[in-house]
């Protein structure tokens, strides 16, 4: 019973100036039980004309023609751009020449005198041919992959941080707004009040209230400090003093100016990394002091975050739930900026965010630098 399968012949267009050579490799083929249809052409012209006229798998060439040679017959078919398989076979080429020929492109080359070889050699590169255009088609869906995972990420970013500042603008105006109403409230009872235990409860409610609002103030300051708008120079200091602070950690920021001329989203990107790497500080680190370092030298922003705490084991940074890390890293990546980490176990770890202030399209932008 029929497969119902078709085979389609293999189509070798042979550039030869011999007609018993031509002959020779046609004979050769047949008797290999392959299949095969094959083209002659024996000047540049009648070589261009078929390779116009119908598409070829693979190209069998002499070295030396009358008036050219088989690397202008290549430089025509690699310019044409898909280029199969060229294969010299030849009994007027060195070794070198060969070499240097195959450097240039060239699948293999076998010599005349090596006939027999001739399918297996043509076998061999349609398959080293097939595997090149496969890896390549790879890499073009890899590469595909990653900027829409890029273009994902900022989306991703850029929605967050949305939703921070209006959640930020809610907390400020809803619920900061309520809270200072009752606590004022709260306090005319305490004051207006001729029982005791009712302006204790009272004090005691106004005290919680405070408590809520600073705790309301925090939040909403982490969400998306209004700081920023007065630059970032002093967003990062204020969150140098906060984390001080709060941790009890010694902690310092220099500056290489008062004020900087950065984009807004490279601002918020050079503050989150900075918030990242301060939290993950106060975590893990158990560090006594902490410099933060902020320079626009040479049009670069560069934001140093670095503490002499414990440090960390190189597989800690590609644990496949660490995503504070990798998140700093597409941050970087959307402002066209890039992200090194230093860290050696017992000499602290040191987070570097750099990025260009001119030029820079933002996504996609290629990759200066990686996690060390």
């Amino acid at each position: 019973m029929a497969s119902g399968v078709t085979v389609k012949p293999l189509r070798i267009l042979h550039l030869e100036d011999s007609p018993a050579d031509h002959a020779l490799a046609c004979i050769t083929l047949r008797r290999a039980n392959g299949m095969y249809e094959i083209r002659h052409a024996d000047t540049m012209e009648s070589f261009i004309a078929w390779l116009g006229a119908e598409r070829f798998d693979l190209i069998l060439a002499d070295y030396r023609l009358p008036g050219f040679t088989a690397l202008d017959a290549w430089q025509f078919v690699e310019g044409r751009g898909d280029a199969p398989p060229f294969v010299l076979l030849s009994g007027a080429i060195g070794e070198a020449a060969a070499v240097d020929a195959i450097r240039l492109g060239m699948s293999d080359y076998l010599l005349k005198d090596d006939m027999g070889r001739l399918p297996r050699v043509i076998d061999r590169a349609i398959e080293v041919h097939e595997a090149r255009k496969a890896r390549e088609h790879a890499t073009r869906e890899l590469a595909a992959s990653e900027r829409r995972l890029a273009e994902l990420t900022e989306h991703l970013q850029s929605s967050i941080e949305k939703e921070r500042a209006a959640i930020a603008r809610e907390i400020h105006d809803d619920i900061g707004g309520a809270l200072t109403a009752v606590r004022f409230d709260m306090g005319w009872i305490a004051r207006h009040t001729g029982e005791d235990a009712v302006r204790q409860h009272a004090e005691s409610a106004t005290e919680m209230l405070q408590h809520a609002i600073g705790a309301s103030q925090r939040i909403m300051m982490n969400l998306r400090p209004p700081i920023l708008d007065q630059g970032l120079v002093a967003a990062v200091q204020w969150l140098a003093e906060s984390f001080e602070r709060r941790t009890g950690i010694s902690t310092r920021v220099h500056a290489n100016r008062d004020t900087m001329d950065v984009p807004s989203d490279i601002q918020l990107v050079a503050y989150r990394t900075a918030q990242e790497a301060l939290t993950n500080i106060s975590k893990y680190a158990e560090a006594r002091q902490v410099a933060i370092d902020l320079s626009d030298s040479e049009r670069v922003l560069t934001l140093e975050v670095t503490d002499d705490g414990r440090g960390m084991e190189p597989a800690m940074r590609h644990k496949p739930k660490s995503f504070g890390l990798k998140g700093l890293e597409e941050r970087a990546r959307t402002v066209g900026g890039w992200l090194d980490i230093s860290s050696h176990p017992g000499r602290g770890t040191s987070v570097i965010v750099s990025v260009p202030l001119d030029g820079q399209d933002g996504l996609h932008t290629a990759d200066r630098g990686e996690v060390q």
